[in-house]
């Protein structure tokens, strides 16, 4: 069986990425390799502790933020998210969701904490962009989500977005993304506070992920990646710039991709998910909540709907749950999720195992690429031979 090293280094070596880190681990067993650079160039070795935009590998850490406030006994799952977000206290829905945005009827019900959760709010993006009311939605409040420093502040984005009907009703099915930034808002009204706050008092201090937030300070920028996407012409084209988007807070803390972070910093929060709630001798999540969140909430009919980005798989709390094997690399009970600046993290509850894999390549849609499709079936190989 080749080695972790050799299954990512190809893609250094034919220019498809400028470098990556790769991690499995298994208990105390810890593999971990760097291979290429920060940047094109290849001036700066990728190293175990560089520094990515990890995008919607987010959900999760915000996720788990949620089912704390509700441990704390200020949210609930069926509470109405209109007495903290008042501007989505009564939306409307298009009739059908071919409808055009002003053929809309008020919704069946209120959205609520749960319904956030699972992401079947009636806000997001489903397998077909077309639908009337999804461009309003892509275009005015999720166009630049990997660009923070072109978002508004949360009270005018969430304007904003309460000027468009939702797609499906509160509860109906599973759409991507929009309830995720919702959980980030959320958070902050319910807390008086903002998201990079309450995340790195709960979270990132306890979990000791000292380089994970929404913005890289100055003395770290020497091990935050550059970001790219395949040119026009092929090749690699720089997107973002260390001293660029992340290099000051941004005016809206994205909860559904906003963060950079390592790969041990994200292993942490693995292994707190994977400990049932507990990190070292702290309490952080209770074992029901962690239970909730790497849970299939889904029907069979919402999996469907979500199809172009779950490829057959359910959904959690943040990130997908792995029903069925339906590829070599899929592990029934895998937990986890994939970013669109070319991350991905899983964990399998029943092992104790951790899949990381960082990159700074911009995916081209929801389709997996095929370095990320090798890393995974590396990472079922590897956990099979183990």
């Amino acid at each position: 069986m080749t080695g972790l090293r050799d299954t990512l280094q190809p893609y250094v070596s034919d220019g498809s990425v400028a470098g990556a880190v790769g991690l499995l681990a298994r208990g105390d067993r810890i593999d971990v390799q760097a291979v290429g650079a920060l940047d094109a160039d290849g001036t700066t070795p990728m190293a175990r502790d560089s520094i990515f935009r990890i995008a919607s590998l987010t959900k999760p850490v915000v996720a788990a933020a949620v089912l704390m406030l509700i441990e704390d006994g200020k949210l609930a799952y069926d509470d109405p998210i209109g007495t903290w977000l008042p501007e989505l206290a009564s939306p409307v829905v298009v009739r059908t969701p071919a409808a055009p945005v002003d053929d809309v009827v008020p919704a069946a019900r209120p959205i609520t904490v749960g319904d956030l959760l699972t992401s079947r709010a009636g806000y997001g993006f489903a397998s077909d962009f077309s639908l009337p009311a999804v461009a309003p939605l892509f275009e005015d409040v999720q166009k630049d989500g990997l660009h923070p420093q072109h978002l508004s502040p949360p009270d005018v984005w969430l304007a904003t977005l309460a000027r468009i009907p939702l797609l499906y009703q509160p509860g109906e099915t599973w759409l991507y993304n929009t309830s995720s930034d919702l959980q980030g808002v959320l958070i902050a009204r319910v807390t008086g506070g903002t998201l990079p706050d309450f995340l790195a008092e709960r979270l990132f201090e306890p979990l000791g992920m000292t380089d994970t937030g929404f913005v890289v300070p100055a003395d770290k920028r020497n091990r935050f990646a550059s970001y790219y996407r395949t040119g026009s012409e092929g090749g690699l084209e720089l997107v973002d710039a260390p001293d660029g988007q992340w290099s000051r807070m941004p005016a809206f803390p994205s909860g559904a991709g906003g963060l950079v972070s390592t790969a041990d910093d994200w292993l942490a929060f693995a292994r707190l998910i994977l400990a049932g709630g507990t990190a070292g001798s702290r309490r952080l999540l209770s074992a029901d909540a962690v239970r909730r969140m790497t849970t299939n909430h889904l029907t069979e009919a919402q999996r469907e709907t979500g199809a172009l980005f779950l490829e057959g798989q359910g959904w959690g709390y943040g990130g997908s749950v792995d029903i069925a094997r339906v590829d070599p690399w899929n592990v029934p009970g895998r937990y986890g999720w994939v970013g669109g600046t070319g991350t991905s993290a899983h964990l399998v509850p029943s092992t104790g195992s951790v899949a990381l894999f960082l990159s700074q390549q911009e995916m081209a849609g929801p389709t997996t690429p095929p370095l990320l499709r090798d890393f995974w079936r590396y990472a079922a190989e590897a956990g099979a031979d183990s």
